[in-house]
C-alpha cells in the first residue's frame, strides 16, 4: 500500500522458516509436519510484518503518532517500528501482558500505560485518548487496513518456500484473528492471480480452553463469537474475549473445510516443551498450542496422517520466560559434576 519507496520503514522482516519437524511429526504420527517460525523476525513476533506496513503507511499519510491497545507482542511491534520511523506511539496493554513487551516499549519510547482488565478495556481508553490528541491514529486490530495487508505475506511465503503450491492444512492460533483473516485473503488473492491451483488448505482456528470464543461459535453454528465470563490463559496474545473481526475468523475457517480447536493450557506447555527437546526450537505459547492442536486432530482422526501440515509459531519463546522454569543445582568451585 505503501506509495514511495521512501516511506517504507523496515528492520528486515519477512521470509522466515518452514522447518521440516521430522521428530516431533513422527511422536505426533504428522510425517508431513511444517513450522513456520515467526519468532525470529525483529521484535520477536509476526506483529512485525503488520508493523513495518501500518507504520509505513501511517508515515506516508502524515500521520503524527500511533495508538493502539495490545496484549503486548503487537504493541512492542509497532513502538520499534515507529521509533525507526521518527513517529510517536501510545501503547496501553494489561497488566498481566509479558514484561518483555513491556519493556520494548519502553527502551524504544513509546508512552506506555498499563490496564488493570483485559485488552477490550485498554482499547477504550486508547480511542478516548486518540479521539483527544490531533495526529494520533487508532491503529487497533482492523481498525485500519494496512496491518492486514502486513501480515498476508504470510500466506504468501508458504506458498512460494513450497514451491508456489499450498500444503493441505495450516493451524493458526487465533486470537483477535488477523493472522488467519491475512493468510485467508493471500491465499484467495494468489487463487485468483493464477498462481495456485486446486482447493485451498484448511485453515484450523486454534485456541485455549481459557479463552474460545472463535471454537465455541464454530461449534454452536454460530457466525460471531460470545466472550467467555472469566478469559484467561498462559498463553496470553491469544486472550481475546471479543474479537472484532470474529465473523471473519469463521468465515475463513468455514470457506476453507477448516475446523476451530481449543487445548488446555496444560497441553500446549507441555507441546512446548516437547518441540524443544524434539527439534531444539523454543517457540511461544501461542504456536505451541498449534501444535498441540495439531496432535489433538491426528489423534481425532480429522487428520489422517497423510496430509502435510504447515503449524504456525507467531513468537518466540524467550518472549515468555515464565513458560519454562530452570532450577539446575549450584556445584562449588572445588566441586565435581556427576
Amino acid at each position: 500500500p505503501v506509495r514511495d519507496p521512501a516511506h517504507v520503514v523496515t528492520m528486515g522482516e519477512g521470509m522466515t522458516p518452514l522447518l521440516p519437524l521430522a521428530r516431533a511429526g513422527r511422536r505426533l504420527g504428522l510425517p508431513n509436519l511444517l513450522l513456520k517460525d515467526e519468532g525470529l523476525v525483529p521484535t520477536g513476533a509476526f506483529k512485525a510484518r503488520g508493523a513495518a506496513v501500518g507504520v509505513s503507511r501511517a508515515a506516508e499519510l502524515g500521520v503524527r503518532a500511533v495508538a493502539m491497545p495490545t496484549n503486548g507482542n503487537a504493541g512492542a511491534a509497532w513502538a520499534c517500528y515507529a521509533a525507526r520511523a521518527g513517529l510517536g506511539a501510545l501503547i496501553a496493554m494489561p497488566v498481566d501482558a509479558p514484561e518483555i513487551t513491556r519493556r520494548e516499549c519502553v527502551v524504544s519510547g513509546a508512552e506506555l500505560y498499563l490496564v488493570d482488565g483485559l485488552i477490550g478495556d485498554a482499547g477504550r481508553l486508547v480511542a478516548d485518548a486518540v479521539s483527544r490528541r490531533d495526529g494520533y491514529q487508532d491503529t487497533s486490530t482492523l481498525k485500519e487496513p494496512y496491518r492486514l495487508e502486513g501480515k498476508k505475506t504470510m500466506g504468501y511465503e508458504i506458498a512460494e518456500q513450497l514451491g508456489w503450491r499450498s500444503p493441505d492444512v495450516i493451524l493458526y492460533p487465533t486470537g483477535g484473528g488477523v493472522g488467519i483473516i491475512a493468510i485467508h485473503k493471500a491465499l484467495r488473492e494468489m487463487l485468483e492471480l493464477g498462481w495456485l491451483t486446486g482447493p485451498l488448505p484448511r485453515l484450523v482456528a486454534v485456541q485455549a480452553t481459557g479463552c474460545a470464543p472463535i471454537v465455541d461459535a464454530f461449534d454452536a453454528g454460530l457466525r460471531e463469537s460470545v466472550p467467555p465470563a472469566d478469559p484467561r490463559t498462559v498463553a496470553f496474545g491469544i486472550t481475546v474475549p471479543k474479537a472484532l473481526g470474529d465473523f471473519l475468523v469463521l468465515d475463513a475457517v468455514h470457506d476453507t473445510g477448516g475446523t476451530a480447536v481449543a487445548v488446555t493450557d496444560d497441553e500446549l506447555l507441555a507441546a512446548e516443551h516437547a518441540l524443544a527437546r524434539d527439534e531444539g526450537t523454543w517457540i511461544c505459547p501461542e504456536g505451541a498450542a498449534c501444535v498441540a492442536a495439531a496432535g489433538r486432530l491426528r489423534e481425532s482422526g480429522w487428520l489422517d496422517g497423510s496430509e502435510e501440515v504447515v503449524v504456525l509459531n507467531t513468537g518466540s519463546g524467550l518472549i515468555y520466560p515464565d513458560t519454562v522454569r530452570a532450577e539446575p543445582p549450584v556445584l562449588a568451585a572445588d566441586g565435581r559434576i556427576p
